[in-house]
């Protein structure tokens, strides 16, 4: 290659690379950056998005100007209920489908069809949110006039209960906390696998000489799982707990699906889909969207974070 050739080369070499990640970035400015932008600008406008928020303030009525949208998404009744929910769910889900998920993990690996107790576990993963939402209703079905014993009950729940002696229970409806937690368990349900598998593959990456060795030295089972299995995956364990912590803030299928938000079972995102679609309230949507984002942010950050240093000692 001749000294007068370089330049052109060098040119060359600086612009293809551009040429090739051009359309990622296109795509992502299309329908990552500029909706999010655009959000954060409705943010501040008034309900509908139609004027400025400072300017829709009535006299004599609370309004914090600009941020009036955040005044309603922080201070309603109907979002002071969502976080509620939310923290329900952070709180349950998280902790059943990662604590479920490790005792899977263990247990799959002392049964002699692994491979088929992993599938069975991890199933529910391969069916829609959505579908699974209908199947559920079904099971949690309640009778429309639960007096009248001709009436065949088509839930299976309540119908294990009534063979049990018991009285159809409305699963649904009955709020705050027993429609809830009945749609938690749906969340469990379907999540449990995806944390088994990933728990799985980490308690495999412990080698077998450190478990038998404990064991030779008297350790019982419960002390080899607790301290020194859960120590060796405790990184995979945090990053599978932020996965999920994630996936709760964002939690929207099961609720619009099974309850649509009523009887006391709204959660953010479903507010969020709420205002927009059934109110026509962009600028409230919009505030809402944003403080879901705000929320997720930092666990994400945490989860790269964490991601990284185990990657780093490897």
């Amino acid at each position: 290659m001749n000294k007068g050739d370089t330049p052109a080369v060098m040119k060359q070499g600086n612009f293809i690379p551009w040429a090739f990640v051009l359309p990622a970035l296109l795509i992502l400015f299309a329908y990552v950056a500029y909706p999010t932008v655009n959000t954060f600008i409705l943010s501040f406008q008034n309900a509908d998005s139609t004027r400025s928020a400072a300017a829709a303030c009535q006299p004599g009525q609370p309004c914090w100007g600009i941020l009036e949208n955040y005044r309603y998404a922080l201070t309603s009744d109907v979002m002071l209920t969502a976080f509620r929910n939310n923290l329900l769910w952070l709180i349950v889900m998280v902790g059943g489908t990662v604590s479920l998920g490790l005792l899977f993990a263990v247990l799959v690996e002392r049964v002699r069809y692994e491979s088929v107790a992993k599938a069975l576990i991890f199933l529910p993963m391969a069916i829609s949110f959505v579908g699974a939402g209908v199947i559920w209703k079904f099971v949690y079905a309640y009778p429309v006039n639960p007096g009248d014993p001709s009436e065949p009950i088509i839930g299976l729940l309540n119908a294990v209960v009534v063979g049990l002696g018991g009285k159809p229970v409305a699963w649904l409806t009955e709020a705050p906390w027993v429609n809830n937690l009945a749609l938690i368990v749906v969340g469990i349900w379907i999540w449990t696998g995806f944390c088994m598998t990933i728990l799985s593959a980490s308690l495999k990456g412990i080698p077998v000489e450190i478990l038998e060795a404990a064991r030779v030295d008297g350790a019982s089972e419960w002390q080899v799982f607790w301290r020194i299995m859960v120590p060796m995956i405790l990184p995979t364990i945090t990053v599978v707990t932020t996965t999920m912590v994630i996936n709760v803030l964002k939690i929207f299928d099961i609720v619009y699906v099974m309850t649509g938000g009523n009887y006391s079972t709204d959660v953010i995102a479903n507010r969020m889909y709420m205002e927009m679609y059934q109110h026509q309230d962009w600028g409230r949507s919009s505030a809402i969207a944003v403080i879901l984002i705000l929320a997720i942010i930092p666990v994400m950050i945490y989860n790269v974070r964490r991601f990284r240093e185990q990657e780093a000692t490897r």
